[in-house]
């Protein structure tokens, strides 16, 4: 079980920790490093709306594209008290919200842009996944916007790094995550099961107990496929024995048809076997996927650290606890995490209200620290605050993900944030496929390799 002597305040110690993991870490982006840390506490130091800013009465109406579209979450009740907000203290202002889930916003975004038509603020996701919106030049240069109200001292060191291209930060991230196991004990104590998982056979094992008790073992939307891959790559990370594989690929001391690669999907199409998931899970999206974990009608969700507040305010609300991903056989450490730097606010370079959008996204990032903590949603921010979680009434869950955060010894960043969106694409659909039918893993490996040579 998960150790419950944890400390309950966040600190950034994390971030020298993490220091260490740099040269491990996958990342197209070369001046990326990898640092995070956990955070969460009401922001001192910035609030109120930006200086050195425009002022004009002229009516403006400011595009803001985000994927927080759950109505229940705090994500989406963060986003538009933040935006009434600021249309409260400035009435020339109006917020429009263009709300999406992640992939129907990742392909919108794609069509926007192909037109050169970025909404005002939009989504995007760092490093490889937002380069090619920088080279195109879509996305403006956030350094200026970052120098007021001493914003970029706010996050966490080395995080905005993900976001950055030639010395210019080009996005604002609205986390730093890592990818746990969420589990619901009433539906473990319901099984008969009283440890969670340390390895993969234990975890195989849990699923097949689970499935004779009519309970769905893990809850996923594989519609949305990167959450196929997101789980896929806390295997490699363990079948690896340690972060680096993606990079390893890149710089040419390994290939897609390494052993650790084979391994993965070896042990990936075994939970699929196993029947681990819903059924017709290709067919449920990732927002759908998450309500079966969040209703009680599955017994675990692997995902990232930023569902901690949809957890806490959904119907299982108290009965959830958080694991690592555990160790797949006898290799990887635990404490090595898969890695999530958040999505991230960009501003579209044509934007016809770029001073204004920038103001609005200063007010925005400044003040979201403080409303998230308000709304119990703050751990995993990207923001650097402290704060006793204990003492602001947070749940043990968080306390949980809190003491998480606190044993990261390293780790590696998803498959689309790291390879170029072609090679992505290939990696995406081929484990997305694995759901419908059994594949030859050898053949798997391959078909990687074909796409990562194509696309290079």
């Amino acid at each position: 079980m998960v150790n419950r002597k944890m400390k309950t305040t966040f600190t950034v110690a994390l971030t020298a920790a993490m220091a260490l993991s740099v040269a491990a870490c996958g990342n197209s982006n070369d001046n990326s490093k990898n640092n995070a840390a956990s955070s969460a506490a009401p922001d001192k130091t910035n609030s109120g709306t930006a200086t050195n800013t425009t002022k004009s009465d002229k009516k403006v109406t400011i595009t803001f594209q985000n994927i927080y579209p759950d109505p229940t979450t705090p994500s989406y009740k963060m986003v538009h008290e933040l935006s009434e907000q600021y249309e409260k203290e400035h009435p020339n202002i109006k917020i429009e919200l263009d709300t999406l889930n992640t992939d129907q916003q990742k392909v919108k975004l794609k069509t926007q842009a192909a037109s050169k038509e970025v909404p005002d603020i939009t989504i995007v996701n760092p490093a490889a996944q937002m380069k090619p919106f920088v080279d195109a030049g879509l996305f403006a240069p956030l350094n200026d916007m970052l120098d007021q109200n001493g914003l970029k001292d706010t996050y966490q060191t080395g995080l905005l790094d993900y976001y950055s291209f030639d010395g210019n930060v080009y996005a604002l991230p609205d986390g730093n995550n890592i990818e746990v196991v969420f589990y619901n004990k009433d539906l473990f104590a319901q099984a008969g099961i009283a440890n969670t998982p340390t390895t993969f056979e234990e975890m195989l094992k849990d699923v097949k107990i689970l499935k004779d008790k009519g309970i769905t073992p893990l809850a996923i939307g594989e519609k949305d496929s990167w959450t196929g891959s997101f789980l896929f790559m806390n295997i490699l990370l363990r079948t690896n024995g340690g972060p680096g594989f993606l990079q390893d690929v890149m710089d040419g001391k390994k290939t897609f048809e390494d052993p650790a690669f084979v391994e993965a999907v070896d042990a990936f199409q075994q939970l699929v076997q196993a029947g681990a998931f819903p059924d017709g899970a290709t067919s449920i999206d990732a927002n759908a996927g998450g309500n079966i974990f969040k209703s009680g009608k599955a017994a675990m969700w692997v995902i990232g650290s930023w569902e901690t507040g949809a957890v806490d305010a959904s119907s299982v609300a108290g009965k959830v606890g958080a694991f690592q991903f555990p160790t797949v056989n006898g290799k990887g450490d635990p404490n090595e995490f898969m890695l999530a730097p958040g999505s991230a606010f960009a501003v579209s370079a044509g934007s016809e209200h770029l001073q204004e959008t920038k103001d609005f996204l200063n007010f925005f990032a400044s003040n979201l620290p403080k409303k998230q903590f308000e709304l119990k949603n703050a751990v995993g921010l990207g923001q650097k605050v402290d704060g006793d979680l204990k003492a602001a009434g947070y749940s043990d869950l968080a306390i949980t993900i809190a003491g998480l955060f606190n044993q990261v010894k390293g780790g590696d960043l998803s498959f689309d944030n790291t390879m170029n969106p072609a090679t992505s694409q290939v990696h995406l659909s081929s484990i997305q496929n694995l759901f419908v039918q059994k594949m030859d893993s050898a053949a798997v490996a391959k078909e990687h390799q074909t796409a990562f040579e194509a696309n290079k």
